[in-house]
């Protein structure tokens, strides 16, 4: 290798490194992630070793590697970072002879999270009685084959309980869940989004039985008639429903998405539900049981209150309307007061609730 002359520069200082150093006859790399926080932070999974390995020697030709330090991939996943456990020699540059090998990461037991429980989901009968079919097909997926149930949408007013009844369902059946909300799904650059929609999926399969909960499904499905499609959303649609038509054989992997509106979704979406469930609003009495429920868990001390007179005064309000514009805002306001929650504070956060629901925008005048 012919000698290089030292500039003092930084670069030319690391050339002149690389040009005394030896070949590197072996490098062991590990899969480090993104520099940023990404949607996915799995690793690129390599099918072919020895493929891999020409791919990283053509890219990373001429780099100084040594412990600890990183390659950054700058072809097909940009930025991706890779850090070098082992060289040999210890401070070696990579060159056409080198053995690169990816550590394969070790398989971790899935942990479900989840505390809820189908009694924590009042109401909803007709969507706990639908559940049953995928409690089954979850408990042995094999014996399913083709009438597996692999999509199953659900839909109804924002907060009636979607995504507890899919926390229930991973938490019941003890099968992990991959929860993700529609939106996040659109990347930054071409591609990216189907990448992220075919390792979802890839990992999903890798830890079969398994969920995936999509959320704010209209997000990116709605029909075009209510949309102009960016090239990036559709990308990200045709690469999930390549997903949900199986092209791709994912045993044991079943779609729930949930929507608030279902009636503006693509139908070319829409068509690829087998099963459609619909949530609906608490009526009083599930109202007063969800009052009930969480009224038991508040922080502070709960003078006399008459729940039934709260779950009248509230009709039309969801679960999490309940739980959040009735409950929480009375804690609020009891404690600024410096008393006990009291049905004064109850009735003025319903009544508050109510109003701010039925008064329309300002900007409808301006």
């Amino acid at each position: 290798m012919r000698s290089i002359q030292k500039t003092g520069t930084k670069e030319a200082g690391g050339k002149l490194e690389r040009s005394r150093t030896s070949g590197a006859r072996y490098v062991l790399l590990r899969p480090a992630g993104y520099p940023l926080k990404s949607v996915f932070q799995d690793n690129p999974e390599v099918d072919d070793p020895r493929l891999f390995e020409r791919y990283a020697r053509e890219q990373w030709y001429g780099e100084l590697v040594r412990p600890g330090c990183y390659l950054f991939d700058r072809r097909l996943y940009p930025d991706f970072a890779f850090k070098v456990v082992k060289a040999n020699p210890r401070v070696s540059v990579v060159g056409s002879e080198t053995r690169i090998v990816v550590e394969r990461k070790k398989a971790e037991a899935a942990k479900i999270k989840s505390e809820v429980t189908f009694d924590d989901v009042v109401g909803q009968e007709e969507a706990r009685r639908k559940m049953k079919i995928v409690e089954r097909f979850l408990a042995d997926p094999e014996i399913f084959g083709k009438w597996a149930p692999r999509n199953i949408l659900f839909y109804g007013p924002s907060g009636t309980g979607k995504t507890m009844m899919a926390k229930a369902l991973s938490r019941e059946t003890k099968v992990p869940m991959i929860p993700i909300k529609a939106t996040t799904l659109i990347g930054e650059f071409v591609g990216e989004g189907s990448r992220q929609i075919h390792g979802l999926y890839q990992r999903a399969e890798q830890m079969a039985p398994c969920i995936i909960f999509i959320d704010e499904l209209d997000a990116i499905a709605l029909d075009r008639r209510y949309q102009d499609l960016r090239g990036d959303v559709s990308e990200v649609v045709n690469a999930l429903l390549t997903e949900m038509d199986g092209i791709h054989s994912r045993k044991g992997v079943c779609t729930i998405a949930a929507t608030n509106k279902i009636e503006f979704l693509d139908e070319s979406i829409r068509s690829r539900f087998e099963e459609e469930i619909k949530f609906r609003l608490p009526n009083a009495e599930e109202r007063l049981s969800i009052l009930a429920r969480n009224v038991e868990t508040l922080p502070v001390e709960v003078g006399a209150l008459d729940l039934a007179a709260i779950s009248r005064l509230t009709e039309g309000f969801s679960g999490r309307d309940l739980v959040e514009k009735v409950l929480k805002v009375a804690l609020h306001g009891a404690i600024i007061d410096e008393v006990t929650i009291e049905q004064r504070h109850l009735e003025a956060a319903a009544a508050k609730a109510k109003k701010e629901t039925k008064e329309p925008p300002a900007e409808m005048f301006s």
